[in-house]
């Protein structure tokens, strides 16, 4: 009993906040970044945000040596785990932000056979589509404010609850910002 309790004394319970955290740090790479920054831009308060990224350290999503997500790590688990970890909720119909396919960079690229409009219910959106619950309560004003994030979070909706061919693109597409960004 005492081996296990050692051993689950390590492992960090992810959040889906970190998701936001690790996405911000990732597009602020090569910046001088603080945590109240970071915070402030992504709508968390200073202790969740230190929080998250302890969480993010402990699951060997980030380094404080570099102060930056590490990249192979962060790509598996975005384009393996997070759809587990933190699966869409799909809701009623609604006004808010696109997300998904029903947003760029998808939305461009995938013609026809796609009825369903998702959006983030969000009160400044101008779309009405079927409400998809975001990965944390701040997204919408988060995206908002920042294109980049926004198209990555669009991407990893898009593998949350997209059907096999939308999920195949997204990942692709995912992966070729994560390390175009990284290069």
């Amino acid at each position: 009993m005492l081996v296990f309790m050692t051993i689950t004394s390590h492992i960090a319970i992810m959040k889906p906040q970190d998701v936001i955290v690790l996405l911000k740090l990732h597009l602020w790479r090569d910046l001088e970044w603080t945590q109240p920054k970071v915070a402030q831009a992504i709508g968390l308060s200073q202790s969740e945000t230190s929080a998250a990224i302890k969480r993010c350290e402990k699951s060997g999503l980030y380094s404080p040596v570099t102060r930056k997500p590490i990249r192979a790590a962060l790509e598996e688990f975005l384009i393996h785990a997070v759809k587990y970890c933190f699966p869409a909720e799909i809701g009623t119909p609604d006004r808010g932000m696109p997300t998904a396919h029903s947003a760029e960079p998808l939305a461009g690229m995938l013609a026809g056979g796609l009825q369903d409009i998702f959006v983030w219910p969000y009160v400044k959106g101008k779309v009405r589509g079927v409400s998809v619950e975001p990965l944390y309560r701040s997204v919408p004003m988060a995206a908002s404010a920042d294109p980049e994030l926004y198209k990555y979070l669009v991407l990893i909706d898009a593998i949350r609850i997209g059907r096999a061919r939308e999920k195949s693109l997204a990942e692709k597409l995912l992966i070729e910002q994560i390390r175009r960004r990284d290069s």
